[in-house]
């Protein structure tokens, strides 16, 4: 994996408008699973990509550091060379102290030559640890972004649950509705009303042949009394019709 393709991964996933994914998706719940599964498995790509790009790092650090140490080397054995020639020239023996000089010369430049190996390789460096540390603020971003994938589907998941029970208790509260005339309770209120209404008017049928009765009854009265008074008429009794 190049660090041109983790940074693309990395960019790309960080820029990623969650919001707009849950909005244009058919199932959220599917994508932020969906989407959860991919963020895990590159930041575990990445992870090992960074790890590596550190090791490498490492390996050019540790090239730098026993560059300068062995220029540092050399430039100690040029010293020492250099004041035993000295010494031997302080002392007559002059082709003795061009061998130490020549020598001197040599380790300088294997100095050199360390020096320049570690000034090379410096660039390279930091080049190297700026890539890490975008890396590591990458993985870092993917980091954070996978969290709150996590949170939103565990709220989508939520809110899924809720708008589920509360649909499951408008269909209840709707299945019980005594307003609905269609509802078993509403087709039994129906049938206690009608018959309400038949028991009332077998009452109100049964309290108008009683009063036809009473009236039956009255009329009888009244031709009794005039069969009465015809009798007396007939027999000559005044008294009795006037009394």
């Amino acid at each position: 994996m190049t660090k041109q393709s983790i940074f693309g991964r990395i960019s790309t996933l960080i820029r990623a408008n969650v919001n707009a994914l849950i909005d244009q998706a058919e199932d959220p719940q599917k994508m932020l699973d969906q989407l959860v599964r991919d963020f895990t498995n590159n930041i575990a790509d990445a992870e090992a990509a960074i790890a590596e790009t550190i090791g490498n790092l490492r390996l050019l650090e540790r090239d730098h550091a026993e560059d300068l140490e062995t220029a540092k080397e050399w430039g100690n054995k040029a010293l020492a060379a250099s004041r035993k020639a000295d010494e031997l020239r302080a002392a007559g023996n002059t082709a003795d102290a061009e061998k130490f000089d020549n020598l001197a010369k040599v380790a300088l430049q294997r100095q050199i030559a360390e020096e320049n190996d570690a000034k090379a390789v410096a660039p390279q460096i930091a080049a190297q640890t700026e890539v890490v540390e975008k890396l590591k603020s990458g993985l870092d971003g993917m980091k954070s972004k996978l969290e709150d994938l996590k949170s939103k589907r565990s709220e989508l998941i939520a809110r899924a649950k809720t708008a589920e029970a509360q649909n499951k208790v408008h269909d209840a509260v709707k299945s019980i509705n005594v307003l609905d005339p269609t509802s078993d309770l509403g087709r039994f209120e129906e049938k206690v009303r009608r018959q309400e209404a038949l028991a009332a008017g077998k009452a109100e049928l049964a309290a108008s042949s009683l009063d036809a009765q009473f009236d039956e009854l009255q009329d009888m009265g009244q031709l009794t009394e005039v069969e009465a008074r015809l009798a007396a008429l007939k027999s000559g009794n005044t008294q009795a019709i006037t009394s």
